[in-house]
């Protein structure tokens, strides 16, 4: 039997999003003018994040900003989605029957993964070759990298004739970095552990070439020529100096731009072998980038499944999803998880006025009416009845290492969505929690699986606990399994994105109905 669509359809968003996203998110420099054109935000930000958005927005979804006032915006039976940076995504629906303080069900994920990044200076040479330095974001398996075809994705400055600055977003196709190892005739020995700094280094080319190439910019004698010019002053040295003369001609040639106009980047090492499905009968699914863009793709469609299927118009809650950047180093930024980010949202959510059909019923439109009652605890109230699906990936039993695993406790590949469950909170989930789950499982017919890590390993962590902490809001930590999580080539199971996707549907859709029913103070 073939997978469902839903599978193939998520390889597309994975191929569509080959860094994470904040590597190119909007920053907040006063002289970008496409600010100033909200409606076309979403084709700045970032792979990952644009995919969503082109989603949310085909669904219906209108996008809002931060810093503008919510008030006359936000309407109960409304859609809408919010970004900061660029790099994190925020989009709800507010049901008709809202009120200020009722609860809101949320999702939260987030979208970055362990990769490597070009450093600021780069430029290095040895024995011939051109290098490219990088640095390592996040906890990844580092070994995993050598000998892929390796390229680079994100965001480039450029300046423009009038001196203003501008984000471009690229995506170079080619292969044209590559980190060797070394021949197994030169080194025997039975583990493989590269130093980070000294053997972690991708090549580009040969410096013959570089020297002798044909048509070659003359973009460094004209940056010296233009560093040595009082009135050009650069602080920093020229990016001819920084990074190789001909990966800035890459860059600017993606860019639609002159090399001179690159005034800085920030680009990341992906690998160009496209996501598919695998396996005899396309059971599993090959792929980078699994943890965590299989469960920001599976939240984002259950939210737009959620709406598209089961009508506002009874609905008393607020469904929401949210998707950070920087899970993979500790959430502490302005865009992860442990900023203010979703307690501001939530803040201003749980007192947007309740409202009411108009007069004319004929075209249901909502006029905003004043809420009754006192608005001051609002958000402690929203707070004390919401709740929290953590959503990262999770561990697939690997039968080459089952004696890692739990015995009772071992995860397998398309048998569903699993809950995970740590007494040391690591995972935040409790029984109240997995009450919930089950009973949306049962409505969305699809099967859960519960995870516990043994007593002499280490656990990992997630978003949830320093949501549930912050905020005070009921929450659980669940993912799909995978295998190789960190890997730059992952494997999950092609069926279990349709698993969360519904469990996902049902829980955002039936929350308002479910949440009264399971109460623990």
């Amino acid at each position: 039997m073939a997978p469902p669509k839903s599978a193939a359809e998520f390889v597309d968003f994975v191929n569509d999003s080959p860094t994470r996203e904040s590597d190119v998110g909007v920053r907040c420099f006063p002289c970008f003018l496409y600010l100033r054109a909200n409606r076309t935000l979403h084709l700045k930000a970032y792979h990952a994040v644009a995919s969503s958005i082109a989603r949310l927005e085909k669904a219906g979804f209108k996008v809002i900003k931060e810093r503008d006032n919510w008030a006359s915006t936000l309407r109960p039976g409304g859609k809408y989605y919010v970004t900061r940076n660029g790099s994190s995504i925020v989009a709800f629906a507010i049901g008709a029957k809202w009120r200020p303080g009722n609860p809101i069900a949320m999702i939260g994920a987030h979208t970055d993964s362990p990769c490597l990044r070009i450093k600021p200076v780069s430029k290095k040479s040895a024995n011939g070759f051109l290098q490219v330095g990088v640095e390592t974001y996040g906890g990844g398996i580092w070994h995993s990298w050598f000998d892929r075809d390796l390229s680079i994705a994100g965001r480039v400055l450029v300046k423009d004739s009038e001196g203003n600055f501008h984000q471009k977003l690229i995506k170079v196709n080619k292969p044209i970095l590559r980190i060797p190892t070394l021949a197994i005739h030169l080194d025997r020995s039975p583990e493989f552990n590269p130093n980070k700094e000294n053997e972690l280094f991708p090549i580009a080319g040969l410096v013959s070439a570089e020297l002798n190439r044909t048509g070659a910019s003359s973009t460094d004698d004209k940056a010296k020529e233009e560093g040595a010019d009082s009135e050009d002053f650069q602080p920093l040295k020229q990016m001819t100096d920084r990074h190789h003369p001909y990966i800035l001609d890459i860059i600017a040639e993606h860019a639609g731009t002159e090399a001179e106009n690159v005034v800085d980047f920030e680009l990341v090492l992906y690998d160009t072998q496209k996501s598919c499905l695998g396996g005899l009968n396309d059971e599993f699914i090959f792929s980078a980038r699994l943890d965590n863009l299989n469960m920001t793709y599976c939240s984002v469609m259950g939210l737009i499944h959620s709406v598209n299927s089961t009508d506002l118009d009874n609905d008393s809650s607020i469904r929401l999803i949210t998707c950070f950047d920087h899970e993979e180093i500790g959430s502490t930024s302005a865009h992860g998880a442990n900023s203010n980010l979703l307690p501001a949202i939530i803040r201003r959510l749980s007192v947007v006025p309740s409202s009411q059909f108009s007069d004319n019923s004929s075209d249901k439109s909502y006029h905003h009416v004043e809420s009754e009652g006192d608005v001051a605890t609002a958000y402690e109230q929203t707070c004390s009845t919401s709740f929290l699906v953590s959503a990262d990936m999770a561990h697939s039993v690997n039968p080459n290492y089952a004696g890692k695993y739990e015995s009772n406790h071992q995860p397998e590949m398309n048998k569903g969505t699993v809950i995970k469950v740590n007494a040391n909170q690591r995972y935040a989930t409790n029984s109240p929690g997995i009450v919930l789950l089950q009973e949306a499982a049962k409505i969305a017919n699809v099967p859960l699986q519960l995870f516990v890590v043994r007593n002499d390993s280490p656990c990992g962590s997630t978003i949830g606990p320093m949501l549930s902490a912050k905020m005070g809001v009921r929450t659980l930590d669940l993912g799909n399994p995978q295998l190789s999580m960190h890997s730059i080539r992952e494997t999950g199971g092609s069926y279990d994105v349709e698993h969360s996707i519904k469990l996902f549907e049902a829980f955002l859709s039936n929350y308002s109905k479910l949440e009264h029913k399971i109460l623990v103070d």
